[in-house]
Parts: C-alpha cells; structure tokens; sequence
C-alpha cells in the first residue's frame, strides 16, 4: 500500500512503482493526504487497508503524510474508534500494520517516531494520536527537490521549533542535552538560510534531514521535561484555518517568547550567546530580548512570515475559540492561561 503526497507523485512514479513492480507486489494506492491530515482521511485510509488486506504501508511524502499512515496503520486492525480508545481510554494500540518511510520534505522528523498529529474536525481539536513506528525510514536529500522551495524552508523552521520547544524545558542547569539541542540549532539556521541561496544544494537538503531526525528522535531530549506549548498554540489555530504548520510556529515564536522571557531571563540569555551569537548586554534581560529579536530577523530573512495576516489569517474573531482549546502545558518557565494565549494570538495578527 503506497500512500503518496501531493509533492511526491515525481518519486512515486519515477522511483517508488517501478521497484515495487519489479518485486512483484501489488500495490493498493491512497492518495490525497493533506498537509493537516484529518481524522475522516485516518478512517477513510483504514477502511482501504482492510478492504485491501494491506499487509505493508509504505509512506511517500513528508510528515503529514508518515503522521497519517501511523494512524491508518494502528486504526486498521483496532475493532474501535483509535480517538475514543487513545483519549476517553487512555490506552494506546499495540497492533500495527508494517510501515516504512520515503522522506521527500524534512522538518517534522516524524519518521523517528510513533507520534502524530491530526485534525479531528468535527471536534475542532488538533492534537496528538500515538501508532506505529516506521520499521525503516530512506532519507535521501534528492527526493526533497520534488517539494517547493516555501514547503522546505517551513519545514526547516519547524525544525529548529522542535529543538527550542525541548530546549526550553526543564532542567534549565547545564546538562549535555542542551549542548547538543544548541549545535543542532545552529545548524539549522546556517542551512536554512543556505537553502534559501542554494535551493538544490543536496548537501545543505541532507544536513537538514538529518537536524529534522535529531530533533525527534530522542537524543535532545534525553533527561529533558519538554515545553511544547508554540506548538499547542498553532495546532489548534491550525484546527481553525488549516494553516501551514512552520509558517504558523514562525510566526508565534518570537511572540510567547516575548510572553515568557522575563520568568526565564538567564535561560534566554544563554540561548541568545549559545544559539545567536548575540553579544552579553548590561543584564540577562537585554542580552535575551536580543536574542529574540535575532530569531524574528532570522524568521524574515528566510522568507517565512512575521504575522498571521501574510499568511491569509484576516479574522480575529476565532481566536478566542482557539485559546480556550489549547492545551496548556506547564510551560519553560512559567504556566500560561487562556488569557494571555488570546493577547499572543491577537499580538500574532
């Protein structure tokens, strides 16, 4: 069973049905998958899974589409809703339909792990479903040139999110975790903005597949209490509009931080001369609101958007729908309430 993405149909046809013809399997194709996967897809993937007796999920896209066949790949052989069973249950599956990954846009790291996220739309939730883990995943930076240029950068910011969000959490004591999350980070931002100047560098493409691995599998989050609250924020936005994952962290970003430095000044200090290159100011403050703003020029710089209007998010009026959806985490260093996700969003426009 293949289960392509829309920026993928070049690798499927010229690479992926030809080795699978070849070795003479038969291949029941599921197409369509969108760049928020939604729950109805899940279901409508699962349904052609056990229709077709699939006994191996091969998943040809980038992390939306790995996201979808975890789920596809638990829900096919569970007797019951997998939302219902994960959620009002509290349980997670232990029966999986096989599934490798052919990685064609970096970013999510998805393939490094069992989590995914998806659009429950009749809930308005878009949120967190545990399935399979990927039994191989091909990491070839050739394959990413099949997606464009916008989809690669977003996918690199969506990188260095998942280090911040998981540098940001506690322990904020000096520990190897973070000293690794803090090169890895560095690395995402001098490739990012070489893919902007070199878009077919496969060097840079494959430097940033790998960043997009360490950021989830693992590694930087070794002894770690994640924060992963920029991204509790824009899944439910995302709920509300559909928007791009990476565009949407973009542009929140820099706006919680804003919300958050002051409870945690020494820490955003050392992420501002660590990650930034950003000179010690008069006080731990100064030296992290430069840091921040670094992160914003970056953020323009590559081309990704400062604000929820340039990315086509005119009303306003849904935004307190959003706040009062959105998980709250405990936060890197303070706890925030609806509230004050309401003034961030509102701050975002």
């Amino acid at each position: 069973m293949a289960i392509p993405s829309a920026f993928s149909a070049s690798i499927r046809a010229l690479i992926v049905h030809p080795l699978l013809d070849e070795a003479g399997k038969e291949v029941a194709e599921f197409s369509g998958i969108m760049s928020n996967p939604t729950y109805a897809k899940v279901q409508e993937g699962a349904r052609l899974a056990r229709e077709k007796k699939v006994d191996f999920i091969l998943a040809v896209g980038g992390g939306p589409v790995s996201d979808c066949c975890k789920i596809v790949s638990a829900q096919a052989g569970l007797n019951e809703d997998i939302w219902e069973f994960e959620y009002a249950k509290r349980r997670r599956p232990t029966e999986f339909i096989p599934m490798g990954v052919v990685v064609t846009v970096g970013g999510t790291g998805s393939e490094q792990n069992d989590g995914a996220v998806i659009t429950h739309e009749a809930k308005k939730i878009k949120s967190a479903l545990w399935g399979a883990s990927a039994d191989f995943a091909v990491l070839d930076p050739a394959y990413t040139m099949s997606a464009p240029l916008t989809q690669a950068v977003s996918g690199a910011f969506d990188t260095l999110s998942h280090c911040m969000e998981t540098y940001f959490g506690q322990p904020h004591d000096d520990n190897l975790s973070d000293d690794l999350s803090e090169a890895v980070m560095r690395s995402v931002i001098r490739n990012a903005r070489r893919l902007v100047r070199e878009p077919r560098n496969l060097s840079v493409r494959g430097e940033l597949l790998w960043a997009a691995a360490m950021g989830e599998n693992g590694l930087l989050k070794a002894g770690k209490t994640t924060d992963f609250q920029a991204h509790q924020i824009e899944h439910q936005l995302g709920a509300y509009t559909n928007c791009n994952h990476g565009m949407g962290l973009a542009v929140i970003h820099p706006v919680l931080y804003r919300h958050l430095y002051e409870s945690a000044p020494e820490r955003f200090a050392r992420f501002a001369r660590n990650v930034w290159n950003v000179p010690a100011g008069k006080d731990d403050e100064e030296t992290a609101r430069a840091g921040i703003r670094a992160l914003a020029d970056f953020i323009a710089e590559i081309g990704l958007p400062s604000n929820f209007r340039q990315m086509g998010i005119d009303g306003t009026d849904f935004f307190k729908a959003v706040a009062e959806s959105t998980n709250i985490s405990q936060g890197c260093c303070k706890r925030l309430t609806a509230g004050e996700i309401l003034r961030i969003l509102q701050e975002c426009h």
